[in-house]
């Protein structure tokens, strides 16, 4: 899917505030907010999606300023290798907002997180 595909914002996100952002932007947040509550994607995986299959570290980017949080999910986006990968308020938040949606969602498998136990 190319970025033009995401010209619409999420629900509960205002469009003035939605058509400042790039189009890259747009495509990255749309694809993270589809992500199921109590599941995780990684980095790549969103690049893949939203049809820039190298662009992993430009995920990244566009997820740390992320200016919708919590309506744009950024914390269900790891890395590859199952680490958690960076979050504005630290790892260890990153690692309780996955936890605690695992939780909410029990019939989920949850995944697997490296360095967290």
């Amino acid at each position: 899917m190319t970025t033009t595909a995401w010209s619409h914002p999420p629900r509960g996100i205002a469009g003035a505030a939605w058509r400042r952002l790039t189009a890259f932007q747009q495509a990255v947040y749309q694809a993270t907010a589809r992500i199921p509550r109590g599941q995780t994607r990684s980095y790549r995986w969103v690049a893949q999606r939203i049809g820039h299959p190298t662009a992993a570290r430009a995920v990244g980017n566009a997820l740390h300023a992320n200016p919708f949080a919590p309506r744009i999910p950024c914390h269900r986006v790891i890395r590859s290798d199952g680490a958690l990968g960076g979050f504005a308020r630290g790892a260890a938040a990153k690692y309780q907002a996955l936890r605690r949606e695992q939780r909410a969602a029990p019939c989920l498998i949850p995944q697997r997180v490296v360095g967290y136990t």
